[in-house]
């Protein structure tokens, strides 16, 4: 009964939302059209300007990777985590969110091959991915896209966000599997 219903939701959320949105600018006589193309080119001026921050932010990951970071963190954190009933597969993901998407889906994708789909890490991975989100980069590209320089509590924020979220998801998954 809850699987379907969910079914439906995540079905038909994506669609009602765009119905709903097209609805009301037809109600409020705002010219979709034009409106449309004016956000696209105000959205392509952004994407120009965010160049430099991407390959910042890109150099950024591809040194922490490299230099072995990631994989001494994870052995520090591993008895910890254990305790939790966390794998030690996961630690990479939780590591690598709060840096890039790519880069956490990129681990994500290599562990859920090694492990299969139904194994407990990953589902638990795959959860960490949809509940935490890339703090750093977006502080590092957004932020600096349109200026903003104080970003100390903005990064507290965001930090103290993705920990929820990866508590959020291992309670969830503790529940559930």
């Amino acid at each position: 009964m809850f699987q379907s219903v969910m079914n439906i939701i995540s079905l038909w959320t994506l669609p009602a939302i765009i119905i709903i949105i097209l609805t009301m600018g037809l109600f409020k006589k705002v010219p979709l059209y034009e409106t449309f193309t004016d956000g696209a080119k105000d959205g392509f001026k952004v994407a120009v300007n965010i160049i430099p921050y991407l390959v910042a932010i890109i150099v950024a990951i591809s040194m922490f990777r490299a230099s072995g970071i990631i994989e001494m963190t994870g052995e520090a954190l591993k008895p910890l985590l254990s305790y939790f009933n966390v794998p030690a597969d996961t630690i990479p993901v939780m590591i690598v969110r709060s840096l890039s998407g790519s880069a956490a889906l990129g681990v994500f994708s290599d562990m859920a091959h090694k492990l299969g789909p139904d194994d407990y890490a990953t589902k638990l991975s795959a959860i960490m991915v949809g509940s935490s989100e890339t703090t750093f980069y977006v502080l590092a590209v957004y932020f600096g896209a349109v200026g903003i320089a104080k970003l100390r509590y903005a990064l507290l924020i965001g930090l103290l966000a993705d920990f929820i979220g990866i508590l959020a998801a291992i309670a969830v998954c503790n529940l559930m599997f």
